[in-house]
């Protein structure tokens, strides 16, 4: 039980000397601080990286032709080969697991250095995909006005387009009617049926200038017939798509007469994989904060201690009298303790107090002026703080234990003695 006769000799033992305790408690408040920071920066740009890759499934690969490099059943090697749509339905039945396989075809673009889409007077060069309704599943975006594309422009082979906000922006005046006008790609009217929107703030960035259409009327408005670009593959939840990614690449060897090892002639990305690699790293960095942040800490907490042994050495006869009239050295060891946990508290919760207002004020400046790239609402959670505060308890007992202990080795009879 704290006494207030106990609460008022700790206050002041550590106000007997203002400047010297103010400075052994900056040293605890720095490294709380400054552990803080570190996680909170950690976490932002942590953020920022998983904005970029969006709500994109990342348990997905992409998978495209390349030219064989090996010669195999009688076919040279430096053969260009394609995927066909029949082989979305060979992977679906020879692999299992799989949540969705779409097919790709994509056309111009700003990477082709001229305009491919022209509205009245306008025009602009924007990637344009041929996909399957599925793809909204597995690259994630928000249909601001209209719809998506479906099965029923799939089956009809209908000539609608769904356009993202950067098209709108620069085929459109602005507040103008998008859906049910007209675009032309390469010469070939589509019917705006909907509008989208990727994550990101920047409407001019590259993922909102992208046009969709149905895969079907794609490959029969551009003469592709059953070619097949690309695929985007997506496992069920539960099981990687690394773990099937060898034996998807196998089924389409066999199927393209391609030699079983031939490492270049199909080409792939797996998400999944990347993703976990940034996971990864994060976590490492996660890691380097705490360490750093701790050792920081420590130092603060190794100044604590020596003070203690100072104001110990100082207090020499003041508990020799307390010895000499009676006091256990149970009572004298826990004073110096509760002294040492509360110098370390006091300037630790100072430490979490202004690493937290500034946090806060961080966040309050980028929304007012936009997120800065890939650092995005650096926080620490709830968790952190309160196993920072259990931490400085713990250090404030460690730091006081040896002052602790060499206070109970006082013999009164020395101590009295000692000027």
């Amino acid at each position: 039980m704290f006494s207030r006769d106990r609460w008022k000799e700790i206050l002041e033992v550590l106000t007997t000397n203002w400047f010297r305790t103010v400075l052994t408690a900056f040293g605890v408040f720095w490294g709380i601080f400054i552990l803080l920071l570190l996680l909170a920066a950690g976490k932002g740009l942590e953020n920022g990286i998983r904005q970029d890759f969006g709500d994109v499934a990342t348990n997905t690969m992409f998978m495209w032709t390349r030219r064989t490099t090996k010669a195999y059943e009688g076919l040279p090697k430096n053969r260009n080969f394609e995927f066909e749509r029949e082989d979305v339905q060979i992977i679906g039945d020879n692999v299992p697991n799989l949540r969705f396989i779409s097919p790709r075809n994509q056309l111009g673009g700003f990477r082709s250095g001229g305009n491919n889409v022209v509205r009245g007077l306008k025009t602009g060069a924007f990637d344009v995909y041929g996909d399957y309704p599925e793809i909204i599943n597995q690259e994630p975006m928000k249909v601001t006005s209209g719809r998506f594309i479906n099965y029923n422009d799939i089956d009809s082979k209908r000539k609608v387009a769904v356009i993202g906000q950067g098209v709108r922006n620069e085929l459109y005046d602005k507040g103008e009617e998008v859906i049910g006008t007209y675009i032309r790609i390469q010469g070939v009217n589509f019917m705006v049926v909907g509008t989208y929107k990727k994550n990101g703030d920047d409407d001019e960035i590259e993922s909102q200038k992208e046009i969709y259409v149905p895969f079907t009327t794609f490959s029969q408005a551009f003469n592709y017939g059953e070619e097949v670009g690309w695929m985007a593959i997506t496992a069920l939840d539960g099981t990687s798509i690394s773990s099937l990614k060898d034996r998807i690449v196998n089924v389409m060897k066999t199927k393209h007469k391609v030699h079983p090892e031939d490492t270049r002639a199909i080409g792939y990305f797996d998400l999944y994989e990347q993703f976990n690699r940034v996971q990864s790293l994060f976590a490492g960095m996660r890691w380097i904060a705490i360490v750093v942040g701790t050792f920081v800490l420590i130092s603060g907490i190794i100044g604590v201690s020596n003070i203690m042994l100072i104001v110990v050495k100082e207090r020499t006869k003041e508990i020799g009298i307390r010895r000499a009239l009676g006091e256990s050295p149970w009572s004298i060891r826990k004073q110096v303790l509760l002294e040492s946990i509360f110098l370390t508290s006091i300037s630790g919760m100072a430490g979490v107090s202004f690493g937290s207002l500034l946090i806060y004020g961080i966040n309050s400046l980028l929304d007012s002026s936009g997120p800065v790239d890939m650092f995005i609402n650096p926080s620490v959670s709830v968790q952190v703080v309160s196993s920072a505060l259990l931490l400085l308890i713990i250090s404030g007992l460690a730091a006081g234990f040896i002052p602790a202990q060499s206070a109970i080795k006082v013999r009164p009879i020395e101590a009295l003695r000692n000027e």
